[in-house]
């Protein structure tokens, strides 16, 4: 009870004590305070303005002015003697929260915010005070963060089903996560029901920013692509992601079960059969003569019955590998999930050096290095001398490789494989082929070059920075694949390719730098 006379005693000395401090005459001018009918909305990290108006207009250069949030102190702002008083401002809004002082001679006391954050939402009042005249306004800041696009990938098996994960962050207030189908329409499965989200969870950070995460059991298999939709509630603008859900990763009924059901019966009418067979055997020992032909005739049917099961077995072993063949066939024409390929894959024993100096190139071991290359001129390629990544075995010949390389920040690199081989025609050299992904800047591109000569040029655009690649080598069927593992998406493949010698990872931390009269052939 005490506490709640402090703040309406505060509002009735408040102005007493100006009228002392400022030395007021009796005359007092009449006004009143008016804000914005609707709330302010801002987006977050930008500047917001929260308008307070003298009416009728007149200077409130000698007026006392006070923002403030819940309590009268400490405050958003404090205005008093033609100065703002920093020492009763709340921390948080030091050097962000000022006056438009070029409209108070005008009764705009309007308070610009610098950077709006997501503590600053909510209600602010404009107190204004002149003489025993005291007047108040209410402004309400709606602050608006729009995340991240949604993180959509399929995160395993699960029920007869796939489950699908979608996550943001980076949003204020909590946002709405819906999910839909391509025809934007909430997705519903056959029966005509909402989908519900397998589970959902929203947690604030540091910030008091939103991190949101939900995820989807899909186990229909018609159902194709899912859109996961978050949306600002305060705002109409939307962020989404499709993710397709082809029929083969959908789990599959095992041959073997269907064949067992129908085995299972029909071995035990063997055994039943084979019983009933011996059983009649020992009462034929008293009717043999009569009983001979009927025992022939039961052990040639047992015979051919076996003949049949055999066959069936067969068949049914040719079908599960046609099916398997299909199944695996499916799956490599598949250039998402790239986690799914690794176990296709070995890893690949590479290990990368991100402490090693760049080499002076007037030192006695690099003057030794040039005079190796100067003998053999098809080696002298000073693109590798900066090679950071070493492999523990000899170049790739055959087999399925793959290995993964933190890109990280870094501004500029080339990332791929050399291929070492000797040409056919003399001079019977040694030749060092490149094929790699460089990044320039804000700019990505695939290369195929020997020496200087470049084969192939082709420019990229990706969707995500990549922070992670996976390189897949896959040397029965030719193919040199580039994943960016920050969104689980396909970058570039070098497909088709011809390998003629062994192949050697490759990665070093700035661009090719070739020749620009070198066009691609």
């Amino acid at each position: 009870m005490k506490g709640s006379l402090v703040l309406p005693l505060a509002r009735c000395l408040l102005p007493l004590l100006l009228l002392v401090s400022t030395g007021v005459s009796g005359e007092v001018s009449q006004f009143s305070v008016r804000g914005p009918a609707e709330p302010i909305m801002v987006l977050l990290g930008t500047d917001a303005t929260l308008p307070c108006q003298l009416s009728p207009v007149q200077s409130a250069s000698r007026m006392h002015v006070r923002w403030y949030r819940a309590q009268l102190t400490p405050a958003v702002l404090v205005f008093h003697d033609g100065q703002e008083q920093e020492d009763v401002q709340m921390p948080e809004y030091q050097g962000r929260a000022q006056l438009a002082r070029d409209a108070i001679a005008t009764g705009s006391v309007a308070l610009q915010i610098q950077q709006v954050q997501a503590s600053d939402d909510g209600l602010y009042h404009c107190l204004v005070t002149y003489g025993f005249t005291s007047q108040e306004a209410t402004v309400e800041l709606h602050v608006i963060g729009l995340g991240s696009a949604p993180l959509v990938r399929m995160t395993g098996i699960e029920n007869n089903g796939i489950r699908v994960s979608c996550s943001s962050s980076g949003w204020f207030p909590k946002p709405t996560v819906q999910w839909r189908d391509p025809s934007g329409n909430t997705w519903r499965d056959p029966s005509g029901n909402t989908l519900p989200s397998f589970s959902e969870s929203q947690a604030q950070d540091r910030d008091g920013l939103f991190h949101v995460e939900t995820s989807l059991l899909v186990t229909d298999r018609a159902v194709g692509d899912v859109i996961c939709s978050i949306q600002n509630p305060l705002h109409d603008q939307e962020k989404a992601k499709t993710i397709s859900l082809p029929e083969p990763f959908f789990p599959r009924n095992s041959p073997w079960r269907t064949a067992l059901a129908c085995f299972l019966p029909i071995l035990l009418i063997l055994l039943s059969g084979t019983s009933l067979a011996g059983w009649k055997e020992h009462q034929a020992k008293r009717r043999e003569v009569e009983k001979k032909s009927e025992e022939l005739h039961k052990t040639d049917q047992m015979r051919q019955e076996t003949h049949s099961l055999s066959s069936l077995s067969d068949e049914l072993q040719a079908d599960l590998d046609r099916r398997k063949a299909l199944y695996k066939e499916d799956w490599k024409k598949a250039l998402l999930y790239p986690d799914w390929r690794k176990e296709l894959f070995q890893l690949a024993p590479v290990m990368i050096n991100h402490e090693v100096p760049h080499q002076d190139k007037s030192g006695p071991k690099t003057e030794e290095s040039s005079r190796e290359e100067t003998a053999d001129p098809s080696l002298s390629n000073p693109q590798v001398d900066h090679n950071i990544i070493t492999l523990y075995q000899e170049g790739f010949m055959l087999g399925r490789y793959y290995w993964e390389v933190d890109i990280g920040d870094t501004e500029e690199w080339t990332l791929g494989v050399y291929e070492l081989y000797t040409q056919d025609a003399p001079p019977r050299d040694s030749v060092k082929k490149f094929r790699v992904l460089e990044k320039k800047g804000d700019e990505y591109r695939a290369l195929t070059f020997c020496s200087q000569n470049v084969s192939l040029e082709e420019a990229l655009l990706l969707d995500t920075r990549p922070l992670k690649i996976a390189i897949f080598l896959d040397h029965e069927d030719n193919d040199l694949s580039f994943y960016n593992m920050t969104d689980e998406t396909h970058i570039f493949s070098f497909a088709q390719a011809s390998f003629q010698g062994s192949l050697y990872p490759y990665f070093k931390r700035n661009h090719m730098d070739l020749s620009p009269s070198h066009s691609p052939k």
